[in-house]
């Protein structure tokens, strides 16, 4: 069930399910919190779990033109003291995991351990800050065709076949999202800052998941950011969406973490 509150007039989406350590998960772009619904009945048996829309995603509102991970990171605190939750551990997929580390910089004293998940440390090369560009500007043009090509180009090749029926109920969800959200979200993506000193100086346990094929993600690259740390890492032979192209294996992993921490 659904709850709702306000973080500066905007309307913020959130489920609070269970008893135990507190589980906060967030979704990645183009996603909402419904990405999580495989997985919440086998994590209430044990864990309290929050999961949240965040700005212009699922059913929270826009706040501007630019919804920095440092905007999300401040609903996400608004949620917590809402909630009267002191530590908790962070699941964050992709986009999600820029806002957890943003939570982290910010909010240091609440982080009782976090998951990167198919997502990195590092800010957008400049490359990538062109790429972000390219994209408003296709969203504004096409804004149907980007969505669903985008949320394909995350799957591995060998997967978007065999997933194929998975990957239209991505799409359907993806393309309620608003233009003024997707593209204040790529602005916000484009300008967040480089929090790869976190994985190296924190307290807590950090597990960062990649897969191998990712398009989005080039996997060496992203290997390189946890050398000489003792952040976990699990790999897994697919695409960017493990959350449904490994979604059993994926189960395991989390339930091993949350029981160390």
């Amino acid at each position: 069930m659904s709850k709702t509150i306000h973080f500066k007039n905007t309307a913020i989406s959130y489920t609070d399910e269970g008893k135990g350590t507190a589980i906060v998960l967030l979704h990645g772009f183009l996603e909402n919190k419904k990405m999580w619904n495989a997985f919440i009945p086998e994590f209430i048996k044990k864990y309290r779990v929050i999961t949240i829309d965040l700005l212009g995603h699922g059913e929270s509102e826009s706040l501007g033109y630019v919804h920095s991970m440092e905007d999300n990171a401040d609903v996400v605190q608004t949620i917590l003291a809402e909630l009267r939750l002191r530590k908790v551990v962070f699941v964050g997929h992709s986009m999600g995991a820029y806002v957890a580390l943003a939570f982290a910089e910010l909010y240091p004293e609440f982080m009782k351990g976090l998951v990167l998940l198919n997502s990195t440390s590092r800010a957008d090369s400049d490359e990538r800050k062109l790429n972000r560009d390219r994209a408003i500007k296709a969203v504004k043009q096409h804004y149907t065709n980007f969505i669903r090509l985008s949320i394909s180009n995350l799957f591995s090749e060998n997967n978007r076949e065999r997933l194929a029926s998975e990957i239209e109920h991505v799409k359907e969800e993806a393309v309620k999202t608003p233009l003024q959200g997707i593209v204040a979200s790529l602005e916000g993506m484009k300008i967040r800052k480089d929090r790869e000193i976190l994985l190296h100086f924190s307290e807590y346990p950090i597990l960062l998941i990649l897969g191998e094929k990712d398009p989005v993600l080039n996997y060496e690259q992203s290997l390189e950011q946890i050398e000489g740390t003792k952040v976990q890492l699990a790999t897994f032979p697919d695409g960017h969406m493990s959350t449904i192209e490994n979604q059993d294996e994926l189960k395991v992993v989390l339930s091993a973490f949350f029981k160390k921490v």
